[in-house]
């Protein structure tokens, strides 16, 4: 239900771009609200420009498929940044819709989102090209196949999680980093499939490369990581807590490779 505000002295008095700039600076709670004030508020409150950033973790209990649809349906390229963090209910036919309609994303958070698998990654290779962050972390039917997706259609990727996604292997890292030369963040906590040998294709192919996290990798040694070191020598950050491999032949590596490491 509407009221009939909308002669009101303020949609008088204002024009419809500053009410929209106003509006602009609004959370998502109070932008819903605003939008049923009446039919003039309703059309602003919902327009897409104010809705580029979104984080729905307050609402994850509440949200399904059909809310990210919804969502994307009425952002369309005006959307940069979601996060759908802890939302269980989204699974992969929702971030199809969603990957189709925001083509325009640039950071993605599904951290904990475990019904997803790699169909969703192959949507946003097939339709986000312009995708630079993605946060998998905790998505457990993520494999190999995810990141050979994201290698083909999101070369800008910066910031990678796929934290505890156990499935993927050296195979994944080796796709993915032959696509995604412009890694700058990698996080692979409690991946417990990868070697030295997926070390050593980061190390060949990512220059780039600031923050590194490889708790619990159990299996790398110090030959997989003085490879990290001789090929990514911006690294500043580096997480191997759990990794009772490595000796200290790691910090004569680091000392003479990383320079900017804090």
């Amino acid at each position: 239900m509407f009221s009939n505000n909308d002669e009101a002295a303020i949609n008088k008095k204002l024009p419809k771009e500053l009410l929209l700039r106003i509006f602009s600076f609004l959370d998502v709670v109070t932008l819903c609200r605003c939008a049923q004030v009446s039919r003039a508020w309703n059309v602003l409150a919902l327009d897409g420009s104010n809705w580029q950033r979104i984080d729905l973790f307050d609402f994850q209990r509440d949200i399904e498929g059909r809310v990210v649809e919804n969502i994307s349906k009425r952002c369309g390229g005006f959307l940069r940044k979601l996060s759908l963090r802890g939302c269980l209910g989204v699974g992969d036919n929702a971030l199809r819709t969603f990957a189709q309609n925001c083509r325009n994303i640039e950071v993605l958070n599904l951290n904990g989102c475990t019904k997803i698998t790699d169909a969703t990654c192959t949507s946003l290779s097939k339709f986000c090209s312009k995708l630079r962050h993605l946060d998998l972390a905790s998505c457990t039917s993520i494999t190999n196949l995810s990141l050979k997706a994201l290698s083909e259609g999101c070369p800008l990727l910066e910031q990678l999680i796929i934290s505890w996604c156990d499935q993927v292997t050296k195979d994944g890292i080796q796709a993915l980093v032959r696509g995604c030369g412009g890694l700058r963040a990698l996080s692979l906590k409690g991946c417990t499939q990868l070697e030295d040998e997926a070390l050593k294709f980061i190390g060949a192919h990512c220059p780039e490369l600031v923050t590194l996290n490889l708790q619990t990798c159990l299996q790398i040694t110090d030959d997989g990581l003085i490879t990290i070191c001789r090929g990514c020598h911006k690294l500043q950050s580096l997480c191997a807590s759990g990794c009772s491999n490595i000796t200290d032949a790691i910090l004569n590596a680091l000392g003479q490779n990383c320079p900017r490491l804090r």
